[in-house]
């Protein structure tokens, strides 16, 4: 099964497709979608809707997660991301895409093995887990690794039943 892991961004989108086999995620791509802070809101979505489209035409995933709205002190900036957010999620669905949503907390734990585990340590699971020679940067490219592989070890995944029948 091969899963598009997306960490939602005005600025920085970023993406990890991997494939899952045989209880094992491999690395296929990943990468950013970035959009110039001076553009107007509305030309940074199309941009990131247009980078959407080639990513799901180019790679063909099976499956999509994406991660939940974490809300911190700025409002205007959770907004943007929102918008952003909701620009990922229309292209999943236009494609047609089985989506699946984690929060922060899920995701540290199906990585790491701890829901409140700091970035640096989600960086290197995600680096030692696909067997990358470096950490994948930008964060936010390692953010989305993890959340696909996060949707390849949940039971929301297509894969579960099967596994669950063979058990």
């Amino acid at each position: 099964m091969r899963i598009l892991g997306i960490d939602p961004g005005l600025a920085i989108v970023g993406w990890g497709v991997i494939e899952y086999q045989n209880a094992k995620v491999l690395p296929v791509a990943y990468g950013s979608i970035r959009t110039p802070k001076d553009t107007p809101t509305e030309d940074r979505l199309s941009m990131i809707y247009d980078g959407m489209q080639q990513l799901i035409e180019r790679y063909h995933p099976d499956e999509m997660s994406i991660e939940e709205l974490f809300f911190t002190n700025n409002i205007t900036t959770g907004i943007r991301v929102a918008e952003a957010r909701g620009i990922c999620l229309l292209a999943a669905k236009q494609a047609n895409l089985p989506l699946q949503e984690y929060t922060p907390m899920q995701i540290k734990q199906a990585v790491v093995g701890y829901g409140k585990a700091e970035k640096m340590q989600v960086i290197a699971m995600v680096t030692s887990l696909l067997g990358l020679k470096e950490p994948p940067k930008p964060d936010d490219t390692a953010d989305a690794l993890a959340i696909a592989i996060c949707h390849a070890h949940s039971g929301a995944s297509r894969l579960a039943p099967y596994f669950n029948k063979r058990l």
